[in-house]
């Protein structure tokens, strides 16, 4: 499980876009992300690193960090 910050979330409803993105990619097995905590906790497989997570949350307007 990695931990990431992630800043440009103001509601339920940005939460709920990251998670929803994060568990329709291959390979990511979970993502619990809060917009209160401007965080998330996802869990991968081996093949897919944290700087890809981190590339496709950027992708879709939010700005996250390891």
């Amino acid at each position: 499980m990695h931990t990431l910050n992630i800043t440009g979330m103001t509601c339920g409803g940005c939460s709920d876009r990251v998670t929803h993105v994060l568990e329709a990619t291959q390979g990511v097995l979970k993502a619990d992300i809060s917009h209160e905590n401007n965080s998330g906790f996802v869990t991968t497989s081996p093949e897919v690193s944290m700087s890809q997570v981190i590339e496709l949350i950027n992708s879709i307007g939010f700005e996250a960090s390891a």
